[in-house]
């Protein structure tokens, strides 16, 4: 009974601190494309062609590397990303979504704004951008125009 009490307490311990580092490495990457892209403008100013395309493939590697982290990350917290089953709003049927496409005003309800989008790891949207949960994708709409300004398709399970 002790070693079951025990092992129970050190697993409790153990998957905060292996979430904690996959969250901390998610940021480390989107700092590591930040710095790549400041290092482009320099080029841009300063360098050659040679300097920008090689710092260009640079970004391109971080950015790669960040999508292969948050992938492993979505892998492994499937939970957070089951949702109940999605129902749009009445009179309009799915089809799916590209940037600079329309959104009709009834998908801006709370039913389908995602109001923390830091759960499932999305950077905060601008103050007049929204989150939208539209089938299982997930759209960042300009809430005044109604155009997608980036879409992720097959978020949800």
């Amino acid at each position: 009974m002790r070693k079951l009490i025990l092992t129970a307490l050190i697993a409790a311990t153990a998957f905060p601190v292996a979430a904690s580092a996959q969250t901390n490495e998610l940021r480390r990457d989107r700092q590591d494309i930040r710095q790549e892209q400041r290092d482009v403008r320099q080029a841009q100013r300063y360098g050659s062609r040679d300097d920008v395309r090689d710092q260009r493939k640079d970004v391109k590697q971080a950015r790669q590397e960040y999508r292969e982290d948050w992938r492993d990350y979505r892998r492994d917290h499937r939970e957070v990303y089951k949702r109940p089953a999605y129902r749009g709003p009445r009179g309009y049927a799915y089809r799916p979504m590209s940037v600079g496409a329309r959104l009709a005003p009834a998908y801006y309800g709370s039913r389908y704004v995602i109001s923390d989008p830091y759960r499932y790891r999305l950077p905060a949207p601008a103050a007049y951008a929204r989150w939208v949960r539209y089938g299982n994708d997930v759209l960042l709409v300009n809430a005044r125009t109604g155009r997608v300004i980036e879409a992720h398709r097959a978020f949800f399970w």
